[in-house]
């Protein structure tokens, strides 16, 4: 269970950093409050996670879906360059992620 509650907060993670470009420098309310609600709710899912996965590799796992998420969708939402060496580097953090799971196991 605790890889599911860590999974959802890599996945607010996302929202959270995507919806950072939307805040306008957390000028916009009603997005930042969204932003800020996601990030409060992704620290809380991660700390509860962190509860049964070693914190070192909960952390990593969680920045490394947030990084590999958001980089994709960024991409897409605002024109951000898609190059072999970003899609090279995405690709290690994939496997960076794999084999801290498969070694927490």
């Amino acid at each position: 269970m605790a890889w599911v509650i860590l999974l959802m907060a890599a996945v607010l993670e996302i929202g959270w950093a995507v919806g950072m470009k939307y805040t306008d420098g957390f000028t916009r309310l009603w997005p930042s409050v969204l932003t800020i609600g996601m990030m409060a709710a992704s620290m809380f899912l991660l700390a509860l996670a962190v509860r049964t996965i070693p914190v070192g590799t909960g952390y990593a796992v969680w920045t490394g879906i947030g990084a590999l998420g958001t980089a994709v969708l960024s991409a897409f939402l605002f024109g951000e360059p898609v190059t072999i060496w970003r899609g090279l580097c995405l690709v290690l953090i994939v496997g960076g992620v794999l084999g801290l799971k498969l070694s927490a196991s």
